[in-house]
């Protein structure tokens, strides 16, 4: 998606929190470097967007990539999971960008459907389902 991600997490430190700050501290980091180095068509235009975000947060001291909010939700069990994923999967279609999850490059649905992909991922087992 062009302005939010979803992920299904596990934190090896047991502290989701500290690993989505690692997580978002380390990516806009690397995404701000790569927009700054390269030639991208949009640069000022996301600079500048960035540089306005960064000025509503004192703890930022120039830009701002993520915002400071985050929707964790705990997985509780197989079914939610599976909910879950479905519904990260289903989102670019319901969005309009693909007709198919799988179609979409950065949707692990390439990875579930055991197709090449741009992402590596750790696949869940699945239960079974009839889809009518």
């Amino acid at each position: 998606m062009s302005n939010h991600i979803h992920l299904l997490v596990q934190s090896e430190t047991g502290n989701l929190s500290d690993t989505l700050r690692d997580f978002k501290s380390y990516t806009s980091k690397v995404i701000l470097e790569q927009i700054q180095l390269n030639t991208e068509s949009r640069r000022e235009w996301m600079l500048k967007r960035f540089e306005i975000s960064a000025a509503k947060h004192k703890r930022n001291s120039h830009y701002q990539f993520w915002t400071h909010e985050n929707h964790a939700e705990h997985i509780y069990s197989q079914k939610f999971i599976e909910q879950k994923l479905e519904y990260i999967h289903q989102n670019p279609v319901r969005a309009g960008i693909v007709r198919q999850p799988e179609a979409y490059i950065y949707s692990s649905a390439t990875n579930y459907a055991n197709l090449q992909s741009v992402l590596n991922v750790e696949l869940l087992t699945l239960n079974w389902k009839t889809i009518e």
